[in-house]
Order: C-alpha cells, then sequence, then structure tokens
C-alpha cells in the first residue's frame, strides 16, 4: 500500500526542499555570501581526492526552480502515467535520478563532479526516451545519447588538460586557465543545448512521456548547457562566431516550427528558439539577464507541455494539431493555461516572458547592435509570436477535428492541479525575480519607435503566421520534410564523416581507419604475428637452435 503512495511522497519532499533553497537562495543574495563545502573522498600522502559543493544564490535559486518543477511533474504524473502499476514506479526514479544528476552538476565547482552530473543526465535521458519500447523510441533515444556523448569529449579533453595546471576546480585559479579550455566547455555545452551542428535530437527526443519532456525542456537536461556557461561566465569575451552559432539556432528552429504539425514538436522547437536567445545574450556579455530568462522560461515551457500532454491525454494520444480544433470547448481550463504561457512565450507585456525577452533586446540595443544581430533578434521576435498564434489557430480556433467517441472531461483533478499552480508562477515569477535581482533599476531610455518596435514586431509575426494560412498550395512536399527534419541535418553529419574517413592516415588501403591501424586492432594484429613467429621458432628442427647456439656464442665471446 505504501508503494501507491511514492508519488506523494517525493512531492512533498521536492516541494519542501525547492522551498527551502529558495528561502536560504534569499537570504545568501542578500547577504552577498557564499559557502564552500569540501568533503575528503580519499587521502593518501600527497594525493588528495575531495569533492566540493559551492553554494551561491544563482545555484540555490536555479536549484529551487529545478526541485519545484520535479514536484509538479511528479504530481501530474500520477494521474498521467498511473500509480498502480511496477512501471510507473520505475518511471518515478528515473525521474529522480534524472533530478538527482541536475542537482551534482548545479551546485559541484569541479569539472570531475560536474561530468558525473553531465553523464547522469545523458544516460537516464536515454531510459526516459526509450521508455515506451517502440522502434522511434530506440532510434531517438539512441540519436540523444550518442550526440551528448559528442559533447562530453570536449569536456573530457578539457578535464586532462586542465589537471595539468594542478587543480580541476576551475573557479579557484581563472587566470591560469588557457581560453581554449573554455572553448572546449563551450562546444561541449552546445551539444547538450541542441544548437547548430548538433540540434536533431531535440525533436527526436519528444518519443518520451510528456512530463519527462515537460521536465526535460523547462529546467533540466537542455538549459544544463546554458548554466555550465553562466558559470564559465567571466573567462569569456565577445565571439562573434559563437554569436553566429547561436543566432542562426535561433532562427532556424523558429522557421521549423511555422511549417510543423506535431504539437510537442512545435513547442521542443520553441524551446530551442528560446536557448538560442539565452546563448546569444550569454556570448553578448548579458550573464544575469540570461540566467533571468532561464528561470521565467522554465516555468512558462513547463506549463506549456504539461497542458499540451492534457491535450494528447484526451485526445487518444494525438499529437498532430490539424485532428485538434476548437478543444476550448471541452477543455476550457486546460485551454486558459495553455493560452497564458503562450503568451508568456511571446513576450505579451506584464507575463513573465516579457520581463526577461524584453530587457535582454533593450540592453542589447543600449549596448551598440551590428545591424545584422538588430535584424535577427526581431526577427525570431516576430517569428516566435508567429508559430505561437499558429498553435493557438489550430488548437482553439479551427474547426472541430477530433475523434467524435473521445471521453473529455475538464474536472478538477491531480494534473489540473500542477498546471493551476504553474500558472500562477508563469504569471507573477518574471516581476518577482526583476524584483530579487534588482533589474528595476535599470534606468534605459529609446525612441518611442524603438520602444515599440518590439510589440510591432509580435504584431508583424501574428499577421505573418494568419498569412501562412494561405500557404496550403504553395509548397511541396519536400519543403515541409526540409523543415520537418531540421534543414535534414542529421543526413549531412554522413559526408563529415565520409570525408574523415577517406582522409584517415591509413588511407592506402580504405580498409581500417587510422584509430584500428593503431590502436587495439592492429595491436592485436602484430601481437599475433610475433606469437606465429615464436611457435613456428619453437617447433623447427634442431639446426635451428644449434644456429642461434652458436650465435649467442658468439655474442658473449
Amino acid at each position: 500500500m505504501f508503494k501507491n503512495n511514492f508519488y506523494y511522497l517525493w512531492t512533498i519532499v521536492l516541494l519542501f526542499f525547492s522551498l527551502s533553497l529558495f528561502c536560504l537562495s534569499l537570504y545568501m543574495g542578500y547577504n552577498n555570501s557564499i559557502y564552500l563545502l569540501e568533503y575528503n573522498l580519499y587521502l593518501f600522502n600527497s594525493l588528495s581526492l575531495c569533492y566540493l559543493l559551492f553554494i551561491d544564490w544563482i545555484s540555490l535559486s536555479f536549484t529551487s526552480v529545478v526541485f519545484f518543477i520535479s514536484s509538479m511533474v511528479v504530481f501530474y504524473s500520477m494521474q498521467y502515467m498511473g500509480w498502480m502499476t511496477y512501471s510507473s514506479i520505475r518511471f518515478l526514479f528515473l525521474v529522480l535520478l534524472f533530478v538527482f544528476s541536475m542537482f551534482l552538476m548545479i551546485m559541484s565547482p569541479s569539472l570531475i563532479s560536474i561530468l558525473l552530473g553531465w553523464d547522469g543526465l545523458g544516460l537516464v535521458s536515454y531510459c526516459l526516451v526509450i521508455y515506451y519500447s517502440s522502434m522511434k523510441s530506440y532510434l531517438a533515444g539512441l540519436i540523444t545519447c550518442l550526440t551528448n556523448r559528442l559533447g562530453d569529449v570536449g569536456l573530457l579533453i578539457s578535464i586532462c588538460w586542465m589537471i595539468s595546471y594542478g587543480s580541476w576546480h576551475f573557479m579557484f585559479y581563472p587566470s591560469f586557465f588557457c581560453e581554449y579550455i573554455y572553448l572546449l566547455v563551450a562546444i561541449s555545452c552546445f551539444t547538450k543545448s541542441a544548437q547548430i551542428p548538433f540540434s536533431c535530437w531535440l525533436p527526436a527526443a519528444m518519443a518520451a512521456p510528456t512530463p519527462v519532456s515537460a521536465l526535460v525542456h523547462s529546467s533540466t537536461l537542455v538549459t544544463a548547457g546554458v548554466y555550465l556557461l553562466i558559470r564559465f561566465y567571466s573567462y569569456f569575451s565577445y565571439n562573434f562566431y559563437l554569436v553566429f552559432i547561436t543566432m542562426v539556432t535561433m532562427i532556424m528552429s523558429s522557421i521549423c516550427a511555422l511549417f510543423e504539425y506535431d504539437l510537442k514538436k512545435i513547442i521542443a522547437l520553441s524551446t530551442l528558439s528560446q536557448l538560442g536567445l539565452m546563448m546569444t545574450s550569454l556570448f553578448m556579455g548579458f550573464i544575469d539577464l540570461s540566467y533571468f530568462h532561464l528561470i521565467t522560461h522554465a516555468m512558462f515551457k513547463s506549463l506549456l507541455f504539461l497542458c499540451s500532454g492534457i491535450f494528447i491525454f484526451y485526445m487518444n494520444d494525438t499529437q498532430d494539431i490539424r485532428s485538434m480544433g476548437c478543444v476550448c470547448k471541452n477543455l476550457p481550463f486546460t485551454t486558459g493555461c495553455f493560452n497564458i504561457s503562450n503568451l508568456s512565450l511571446c513576450g505579451i507585456p506584464f507575463l513573465s516572458g516579457f520581463y526577461s525577452k524584453d530587457l535582454i533586446v533593450e540592453m542589447s540595443l543600449f549596448n551598440g547592435l551590428s545591424l545584422f544581430v538588430f535584424i535577427v533578434f526581431y526577427l525570431s521576435l516576430g517569428l516566435t509570436a508567429g508559430y505561437s498564434l499558429r498553435l493557438f489557430y489550430y488548437t482553439m480556433i479551427y474547426m472541430n477535428n477530433y475523434n467524435s467517441f473521445s471521453l473529455i472531461n475538464d474536472n478538477f483533478d491531480y494534473m489540473k492541479l500542477s498546471i493551476f499552480i504553474l500558472t500562477g508562477f508563469s504569471v507573477t515569477i518574471g516581476s518577482m525575480i526583476i524584483w530579487m535581482m534588482n533589474f528595476d533599476l535599470l534606468f534605459l531610455v529609446f525612441p518611442l519607435y524603438l520602444k515599440l518596435m518590439t510589440l510591432l514586431f509580435v504584431i508583424f509575426g501574428g499577421w505573418l503566421s494568419y498569412e501562412s494560412f494561405f500557404f496550403k498550395n504553395m509548397f511541396s512536399i519536400k519543403f515541409y520534410l526540409f523543415n520537418s527534419y531540421m534543414w535534414f541535418m542529421y543526413s549531412h553529419s554522413f559526408y563529415l564523416y565520409v570525408g574523415f574517413y577517406y582522409f584517415s592516415l591509413n588511407s592506402e588501403t580504405k580498409i581500417l581507419g587510422w584509430g584500428e591501424y593503431y590502436g587495439a586492432m592492429g595491436l592485436s594484429f602484430y601481437l599475433m604475428k610475433l606469437s606465429n613467429f615464436m611457435q613456428f621458432y619453437f617447433s623447427s628442427s634442431l639446426k635451428v637452435f644449434m644456429l642461434m647456439f652458436i650465435f649467442w656464442l658468439m655474442i658473449l665471446i
């Protein structure tokens, strides 16, 4: 009987820790204090292995947000996944392991323990993506896991490089380290945050259950890369190439979302667009604003996913937005929460997304932008409003297309309670954080046309999405496939592999790669040759032994 209450228990535990850590972060932010907790794991002569926890208001506030969203997701999953089966308990413990891995990554200033949480996120995400055990899930899990492992290479190289300086604690010796170490860390974070050219795994990971998607895309897996770069912030100078990559990611994901019909993939692509915005503001030097948008985005994006999960739950597992239409008639409460999170994503004034997005755009304008960056920033704002209003049209206004035998009710239950709480925070968290982080003390003066430019581009995006409804017969199916498969980015990596294989050091034979030739396979080949020679030598006639005896005798003499 106690097993059935695990969901209740862990919801209360996570919520308690979330509120406690939030109060502690307020206290530490007010006093501007930092604590370092060191635990000695192994000590032998001069060799010391210790585990270090770095506790300040940034790590505590982000951990409290992660725990709060996790508690809502666990409470939501109690009804969505069912709580009377062994598989649902397994799902719960996988989610808790996922959250614990994120906690390890947030709290550590050492690259070794960061790698522990980093790899834990990658491996547990694989288990969660393949949860439904279909062929599509297996392929999606493989792409997710392998792409994330690709980024771990940069982290491993930087760990090996950093030990030559005497410590893995990157916060203690920032002036000693080479800047290329931080470039490797940035590339590793690009894979975790699905920036170009590693973007293809993000829509594929939608094969996971919807509560997992809400957790992954709001505050854990994809935001791990952004959080790690925020920790490394003081070592990055303005790099136009990194800013260019993140801005292209922002535009590409928005364009792909305009031509996508899968509900969860549209929301995943909007996550990618917001990650591009966070990364761009980070590399332009607005560290606090990037962190501010990270927290507000976590709240309304988790709400957006949980509301879409209710739609899918009552629509007989349908994720195609063309098969919905007029869901506001039967699910008015869920629709209201869904629209609030959608408007917050667009940056409509006085919702939480408005405070962070508008501040990022205005601060970048205030500090001087190139014309290219200016155009891309405002175009991405318009495209965000475009795909959000297109989603609103197909799910709320478009004609009723769902199955007439669907049993739909909007009674207040566990799922509705969790989205109700998240809706309250999605509306208020922006104004709360802007007051706590003292951003309301910023005084920016703009001409009227620049001040209204953000709102004008949101209206422009709405008009663009309205016009796109009449584009049905203007594009071929290849164009929709081109956008649906992320501009065929996964296929292009095949040519990279072929080029690498062709120009490998063992290019005469074209059979072995250089790694195999100089690695384990080559070594085993030569060991076999040596073994065969020795066997032939020992099985030879007496003449060979006699000759060898005379040869060694001459050497000795």
